[in-house]
């Protein structure tokens, strides 16, 4: 199929799999712990540092000019929500100086994405999938926002960050229609994104059933 067919059906079939990452789907076991703004966005930090190193390490390993840009623009957009979230808990009497994200180690999903080594899968995995989940489950950390009174922090993922993850899903789009041209190609990417949306979807079950974490943004 050409470029553009593999890139709507890929589309298609993400979005048929996102499904499965919405609230009536995979988020109604019990809560069991405390379940806030503040410690949701504890759990932000450390998926916004992941996606600013898996960025920037892809950006340094790229040969592609249109590539290192794209990265280079999500690498700058992801340190900027890390620092807006960081604001955001020092509002609320959290001091982010203290917290560090990585001290438990990568998880799962960054580690598999630092073994992808060609372009068109990082781009499959990375900016067209994974910011795509993004994009789902920053809207359900919006909804349970407002549900909980905190308008600022809805706002902050409304006007701000979800905006950016939709950009880098669109650059993603944008790049799979120059690089997925191929069957191989093609076939490579639809590996990366499934696997992607497969780690997704176990983190989020894990997170629910050993900490009762539902409703983090970010991926």
């Amino acid at each position: 199929m050409t470029a553009e067919e593999f890139v709507a059906t890929l589309d298609a079939e993400n979005q048929a799999l996102l499904r499965a990452l919405e609230p009536d789907a995979t988020l109604t076991p019990e809560v069991d712990g405390p379940l806030n703004v503040p410690n949701l966005l504890k759990v932000a930090l450390k998926n916004e540092i992941e996606a600013t190193e898996i960025a920037a390490r892809w950006l340094v390993t790229s040969d592609d000019v249109q590539v290192k840009l794209a990265l280079a623009r999500q690498v700058g957009d992801e340190a900027k929500h890390y620092r807006l979230i960081a604001d955001r808990l020092r509002q609320l009497g959290i001091d982010a100086s203290t917290i560090d994200p990585l001290a438990a180690g990568y998880g799962p999903l960054f580690a598999y994405l630092d073994t992808l080594t060609s372009t068109v899968e990082r781009i499959a995995a990375g900016q067209f999938t994974r910011e795509a989940i993004a994009v789902v489950k920053n809207r359900q950390f919006i909804d349970f926002c407002e549900r909980v009174g905190d308008r600022e922090t809805a706002a902050l993922y409304r006007d701000t960050i979800e905006p950016d993850e939709r950009y880098h899903h669109e650059l993603g789009r944008r790049l799979l229609l120059r690089l997925a041209t191929t069957p191989e190609a093609q076939a490579a990417a639809r590996r990366a994104a499934r696997r992607t949306l497969e780690l997704a979807d176990e983190l989020q079950r894990k997170a629910l059933a050993t900490a009762g974490i539902h409703h983090a943004p970010g991926c």
